[in-house]
């Protein structure tokens, strides 16, 4: 049970950093290949904040199933 708490609060860690610092993430992209030319590009993407609030509601209900006691 302590392994579902402890993953719960890493979720709600994670959740909240993405939804109130942000969190990008660059992904880049072959556009032309000529012979020895190759231009790219390269997009910066943000994580969007229902993400995080997904992650934040997982955490939760997974600290509440790992604090519950067996009867």
């Amino acid at each position: 049970m302590k392994l579902l708490l402890f993953i719960g609060l890493i979720l709600i860690a994670a959740g909240g950093y993405v939804v109130f610092r942000g969190l990008n993430y660059t992904s880049q992209r072959s556009v032309l290949k000529l012979g020895e030319f190759e231009a790219s590009l390269e997009e910066k993407r943000a994580v969007p904040a229902w993400a995080g609030a997904i992650a934040i509601a997982g955490g939760l209900a997974l600290v509440v199933a790992g604090t519950r006691r067996r009867g």
